[in-house]
C-alpha cells in the first residue's frame, strides 16, 4: 500500500499548496519540533508523561554511560525512524500541528550533528586511534568520573573531580619520570599529550555546534527561526535512490494525516482528538404528524447532510463580535481498538485511496452499521485554536433503530503540549563574588558544553555512522504506541482556564445547530416534531451545566 500512496500523495515540481485547516498550528508544531535541538538530559522527556501514554528510556550496559545520547539525540533519531523508516506501523494524525514539519526538523538537526561528528571523528582517529592507549585510559578515567557523579550525595561528587585530578596529576608525573627512553618514551608521551590537545579541539568543535542548534531552539519558541533544511530530501538524478525513497516518506506521511479513519481506545478516547468529555442524546420516536399517515421514507445520511450544510454557516452571527473562527467539518470513520491496543490497521480495500474513504463507502456505513460489529460513521466539526495548542472536536452521530432516532453529539477535547516542550534554552551561567565589594556579584557566562560533554560526543562521533551500535551501548527512547506526535505529549486543557472556557462554549451552538438541522428533516418528511423539540430544548439547557466529565469512563 505504501507504493501505490507515494505514487498519489507525491511531491511534484512547482509551488506546493498549502493543505486547508493548516493555519494557527504553529505554536504546537515548534514545540515539539524544538525537542530535536535540546540538550537536556534524556530522562526529562518521562516528565511528559500522560496517565494514557508513556514513552521510555532504555538504558545501555552500566559500563557504557559514555554513550547515553541526550533528549535532542534520542528524539530526533526516535521520530525519524518512527514515521519514516521503511515497514512502520500506521501513525496516528497529529490535529494542531503539521507532523511533516516535526520531521524536517529533526532531520535538520540530526544533519547538523552528523557534521558535528564528522570532525569529531576526524579528531578521534588523529589524536585518539594513533595514540590509542592513551585514549582508553583517559575514557577510563572519565568513565569511573561519570559513574561517581550520578550519586546523588556531595561526597561523591567530591570524589568524582578527585579522580580527574588524580589522573591529571599522574600523567604530569609519568611524563617527566618514564622508566623507559627512545622512540617508546616519545610514543607514550604522545599517548598522554595528544588526547588532551583532541579534547581542546572537540571542544571548540562542539562550542560551535550547541551555540547553532540552541540558536534554532530558541528560535523555533520565539515564533522565527531557521527554516529546517534537508537537501537529502531532493534527488539530484535518478539513480538516487535513498534521497528518492525519504522524499516519497515525506509525501506519505502528509497523506496520512489526511486520513479521514480515526481510531477509538476506550476510556483513552479518540486517538489524536482526546477524551470524551460530554455526550448529549436526543432519542425519539418516528412519528408521522397527521395520524393515519406515513412519514416519508428518509435515511440517516439525509439529517447528516442537513446537519453538515448548517454547520458550515456557524461562523456567521447576527453579530460583529468575533465568534467562531472557520471549523474544519469532516465525515469520520471512526474504528474501534482496544484500550491497550500497541497497533492500528488502517482500512484498506477498493474502497479507500490514499488512506481516504470514499464516499459512497461513507455513506454505507452512515446507513448501514448503526450496531453491532464495525465501524462507525460520525460527523466531526474541529477547532483549532492558540496556534494549535487547543483542538475541539464535536462529533455528530445518527442512528435509527426500529422507530427510534438518536441524535447524538459528544465532545472532545485536546490540551496543549506539555511544557516540557515550551521551555527554551536556560543561559549557562554563575553568580561570582566580587573581590572587593563581596557583597556584590558578577555574572560569568560558562560554556555551553562542558568537559563531560565534550568527551561523551567524542567517544559517540565515530559510531554514528552505525546508530545500532549505539543505541546497544547508549540506549533509546521508545515511543508510546499507537503514535501520534500531537496527542502523545498533551495535557489535559482543563487547567487552563481560557482553554476550559472556549471548549464548553463550543458545545452549546453546535448543540442547536445539529438539532435544528435535523428537525427540518424530520418536518420535511412529515414527522411528528413536538417530541424531539422539547427534547432539544431540555438539552439546550443542560448543555449549559459547566462541568466537563469523564465520559468514556462507565460506572459500572
Amino acid at each position: 500500500m505504501g507504493a501505490a500512496v507515494a505514487d498519489v500523495f507525491d511531491f511534484r515540481p512547482g509551488a506546493q499548496v498549502p493543505l486547508a485547516g493548516s493555519a494557527g498550528q504553529t505554536a504546537a508544531t515548534q514545540a515539539l519540533a524544538s525537542a530535536a535541538y535540546r540538550d537536556d538530559k534524556v530522562d526529562k522527556i518521562l516528565d511528559a508523561n500522560s496517565d494514557w501514554h508513556q514513552s521510555k528510556v532504555s538504558k545501555g550496559p552500566k559500563w557504557a554511560t559514555l554513550f547515553e545520547p541526550n533528549l535532542g539525540e534520542a528524539f530526533a533519531r526516535a521520530v525519524q525512524l518512527r514515521m519514516l523508516g521503511g515497514g512502520r506501523k500506521p501513525l496516528i494524525q497529529s490535529f494542531g500541528t503539521e507532523p511533516q514539519t516535526v520531521v524536517e526538523h529533526c532531520l535538520a538537526a540530526n544533519r547538523i550533528r552528523k557534521e558535528r561528528d564528522s570532525w569529531l571523528t576526524a579528531v578521534m582517529v588523529l589524536c585518539g586511534l594513533i595514540f590509542l592507549p592513551g585514549l582508553v585510559m583517559w575514557l577510563l578515567v572519565f568513565q569511573i568520573r561519570r559513574m561517581i557523579a550520578k550519586a546523588t550525595n556531595k561526597r561523591a561528587s567530591a570524589l568524582a573531580t578527585a579522580v580527574l585530578v588524580a589522573a591529571g596529576v599522574f600523567a604530569v608525573i609519568f611524563l617527566i619520570r618514564l622508566p623507559f627512553g627512545g622512540f617508546w618514551a616519545w610514543y607514550t608521551r604522545g599517548a598522554v599529550v595528544m588526547p588532551v590537545v583532541g579534547w581542546v579541539w572537540a571542544k571548540q568543535i562542539c562550542e560551535r555546534t550547541a551555540r547553532d542548534l540552541r540558536a534554532r531552539w530558541d528560535g523555533l519558541l520565539s515564533g522565527g527561526g531557521i527554516g529546517p533544511k534537508i537537501p537529502e530530501a531532493v534527488p539530484t538524478h535518478p539513480n538516487e535512490t535513498a534521497a528518492e525513497q525519504l522524499r516519497q516518506s515525506l509525501a506519505r506521511l502528509s497523506a496520512e494525516q489526511q486520513s479521514n479513519s480515526v481510531f477509538y481506545a476506550g476510556p483513552k478516547g479518540i486517538l489524536g482528538m482526546g477524551t470524551r468529555w460530554g455526550s448529549w442524546q436526543l432519542a425519539e420516536d418516528l412519528l408521522p404528524r397527521e395520524p393515519g399517515t406515513e412519514i416519508h421514507p428518509f435515511r440517516s445520511w439525509d439529517v447528516i447532510r442537513s446537519v453538515h450544510d448548517q454547520l458550515r454557516m456557524l461562523e456567521r452571527g447576527p453579530l460583529h463580535t468575533g465568534g467562531f473562527p472557520t471549523p474544519s467539518i469532516r465525515h469520520w470513520i471512526v474504528t474501534p481498538i482496544g484500550e491497550g491496543a500497541k497497533a492500528v490497521s488502517r482500512p484498506s480495500g477498493t474502497d479507500v485511496e490514499a488512506f481516504q474513504i470514499k464516499n459512497h463507502e461513507i455513506q454505507r456505513i452512515c446507513n448501514e452499521q448503526q450496531f453491532g460489529s464495525g465501524d462507525r460513521h460520525y460527523l466531526g466539526v474541529q477547532f483549532t485554536l492558540w496556534d494549535g495548542q487547543l483542538v475541539i472536536t464535536m462529533l455528530i452521530t445518527v442512528t435509527v433503530l426500529h422507530q427510534t432516532l438518536r441524535i447524538e453529539v459528544t465532545g472532545h477535547a485536546l490540551g496543549p503540549v506539555h511544557s516540557l516542550f515550551t521551555s527554551g534554552p536556560a543561559a549557562k551561567t554563575k553568580d561570582i563574588p566580587k573581590a572587593i565589594k563581596f557583597w556584590e556579584t558578577r555574572t560569568r557566562n560558562l560554556p555551553l558544553v562542558e568537559t563531560d560533554e565534550v568527551v561523551r560526543l567524542a567517544a559517540r562521533a565515530p559510531f554514528t555512522w552505525y546508530p545500532p551500535v549505539l543505541d546497544f551501548l547508549g540506549g533509546s527512547l521508545s515511543l508510546p504506541e499507537p503514535f501520534g506526535l500531537r496527542h502523545a505529549w498533551a495535557d489535559k486543557p482543563w487547567r487552563h482556564r481560557f482553554m476550559a472556557d472556549d471548549a464548553l462554549r463550543a458545545a452549546t451552538p453546535v448543540l442547536r445547530v445539529v438539532h435544528t438541522a435535523a428537525i427540518k428533516v424530520l418536518e420535511e418528511n412529515g414527522v411528528d416534531t413536538e417530541k424531539f423539540g422539547a427534547r432539544s430544548g431540555f438539552l439546550s439547557g443542560a448543555v449549559q451545566d459547566p462541568a466537563p466529565r469523564k465520559a468514556d469512563v462507565y460506572d459500572a
